[in-house]
């Protein structure tokens, strides 16, 4: 089903990521906050203070060098807030659960990390940005996974959005596209259906033998 924008309380809200010092690019360590708008166009925070943080009392070792971007669900009225965080000095990215009745408090999931790596698979490394989407009686996850060969699309499944099982299949392998538009990396995807052709439309960050760019796969040939 396609994700809606609607208020709550009268107000658009956001989650987002952050990090507390400057300098290169996602300077450890990350956390997450919360913000409003009346208008979607100017924004505020509504928590001086991370809604999840490494140094929580509840923050577990898989999370402790960096928690990165928030996907935000609501289902019966609960909030859900998937993320993925990194353990240092190993680098391995796995995805956590948290829960909200109130987007202000949130509280982890005693299941995560709730998609670990996946030993030898396509995600040994990463499993991160999850973003997640309700396909008739079920959720579908989409997922970057990483090894040694770079980072690829993958899917998982599940009818609780906390119990996931994961297809060890890329949906897309890295270096698919036969200008190597992606030849190292495909990940980060944005899922968009368009009704005018009853198509599916995933664009992708592409990284390949021309530097970054965006790369796209249809559900149908177009």
């Amino acid at each position: 089903s396609r994700r809606v924008l609607k208020r709550k309380d009268g107000k658009f809200w956001t989650l987002y990521g952050s990090y507390a010092k400057q300098g290169d690019y996602e300077v450890d360590p990350g956390y997450e906050g919360v913000a409003t708008s009346e208008d979607g166009l100017a924004w505020q925070r509504a928590k001086e203070t991370p809604i999840l943080s490494v140094d929580d009392s509840d923050a577990c070792e898989w999370e402790k060098g960096s928690i990165y971007q928030p996907w935000l669900v609501e289902h019966e009225g609960l909030h859900y807030n998937f993320y993925n965080a990194k353990k240092m000095p190993e680098w391995i990215e796995q995805m956590g659960l948290a829960t909200s009745n109130n987007l202000f408090d949130w509280n982890r999931s005693s299941s995560n990390p709730i998609i670990q790596v996946t030993t030898n698979g396509y995600d040994e490394r990463f499993v991160a940005d999850g973003k997640v989407f309700r396909e008739n009686d079920h959720w579908v996850m989409f997922y970057f996974g990483v090894n040694c060969d770079g980072a690829h699309i993958m899917v998982a499944f599940s009818t609780d959005l906390v119990n996931w099982t994961t297809d060890p299949e890329p949906l897309y392998k890295a270096g698919g596209h036969p200008g190597d538009l992606d030849k190292e990396h495909a990940h980060k995807i944005s899922l968009v259906w368009n009704p005018a052709d009853q198509t599916w439309y995933l664009f992708y960050c592409a990284v390949g033998t021309n530097g970054r760019g965006i790369g796209l796969i249809t559900s149908q040939k177009i």
